[in-house]
């Protein structure tokens, strides 16, 4: 049954203001901090855990116990941190993270010292480089950011340990599409908060957790894990993102605008997959499925072993160029796995929960 809800939120802003912020492994805050300004119209409570996870609270009808689904999205992204900086000024660094290190050459940067610098990574010309280098990927050590600011204000501005950017800004591009930095994870931030507006006009007997993780970018799931172990969830739902074709990537990759991805394989279990279809073509929300034969690589590694297991499920948005300075997604995918999530949550009642008992 639906009730109507009067907390409206503009996800295409929400998405630009969410890729704004610094937000890379380990440095997590800023977007921590913001979900709780921008989502406390859509939660009951919310908080940041002790690991700095935001972890939003949306209360389900009726007696306790309740069924508690959680669903995780990684607020950490990809970046760089600064190592040391050399005579002139210039500005050593290791990416962190996945960075697709083929694409650094000559990117717009920014480094979070004191204040946000803006820089480039120097790359030799053509001109004056040997046919041998030219053939070869740069190691990163050989790699610099230059900020233009000379050596003695770069040193009282910036120090080793200092997290470092893409520069690339939010563009809305043509047919709803998006470009910017950070769209990992980023969009999924954006589908839970389509959730959360969504589950404002609907009656659902769940506690929902909406649940920005940190830590996943790396492998450890720690943010993931350590939230499952907090929360108990019956079912634990990890919202990411996934490949999109394009020419070069057509194999075990899915279209723009064909809706989210519901996982199948070891990390996906079938009775909340089966739920997740049913609901999906019961409401008419387009979706494709990804079959994950091995390791998914989300955060539901890191909760479905917790405590004695819980069962989980992935749903992710197609994303072009993942781990580059520049990603794309549709905001139509966006919006329907938000929708997609909430009217899972509203389907989930405890006699549900009980029969995944007796798997």
């Amino acid at each position: 049954m639906e009730r109507r809800g009067d907390r409206a939120l503009d996800i295409t802003q929400h998405l630009a203001e969410l890729t704004r912020l610094s937000s890379i492994t380990g440095r997590e805050r800023a977007v921590a901090e913001y979900l709780l300004q921008a989502w406390a119209p859509l939660v009951d409570e919310a908080y940041l855990d002790r690991l700095g996870s935001y972890v939003g609270v949306k209360r389900g009808e009726g007696p306790e116990p309740r069924p508690r689904v959680l669903a995780a999205a990684h607020i950490d992204s990809i970046g760089g941190v600064v190592t040391a900086i050399e005579p002139g000024g210039f500005i050593r660094f290791n990416p962190v993270g996945g960075v697709d290190r083929r694409l650094l050459m000559a990117q717009e940067m920014e480094v979070h010292g004191r204040r946000v610098i803006p820089g480039v990574v120097g790359s030799k010309p053509p001109h004056v480089t040997s046919p041998e280098e030219r053939k070869r990927l740069v190691p990163v050590e050989e790699l610099y950011i230059d900020t233009g600011l000379p050596e003695d204000e770069v040193r009282a501005l910036v120090q080793v340990g200092d997290p470092v950017l893409f520069r690339y800004q939010f563009r809305i591009l043509q047919n709803g599409r998006i470009s910017s930095r950070y769209l990992d994870n980023r969009a999924s931030q954006a589908a839970l908060a389509v959730a959360l507006q969504e589950l404002q006009g609907l009656r659902h007997s769940a506690d929902f957790y909406a649940v920005g993780t940190v830590g996943e970018e790396f492998g450890a799931y720690a943010g993931a894990t350590a939230a499952a172990f907090a929360l108990q969830p019956d079912i634990a739902i990890a919202v990411d993102v996934t490949f999109a074709r394009h020419p070069g990537a057509e194999k075990d990759t899915f279209p723009l605008g064909g809706g989210p991805a519901i996982g199948v394989g070891p990390s996906c279990t079938p009775q909340v997959v089966k739920l997740m279809r049913k609901v999906a073509e019961e409401v008419g929300i387009d979706y494709q499925v990804e079959v994950m034969a091995g390791p998914s690589g989300t955060d539901a590694w890191g909760m479905q072993e917790v405590r004695g297991g819980v069962a989980t499920a992935i749903l992710s948005i197609p994303l072009r160029y993942m781990h580059t300075p520049v990603e794309l997604v549709d905001l139509a995918d966006i919006r329907q796995a938000g929708r997609l999530l909430a009217h899972v949550v509203a389907r989930i009642d405890q006699a549900f929960v009980e029969e995944l008992r007796c798997f």
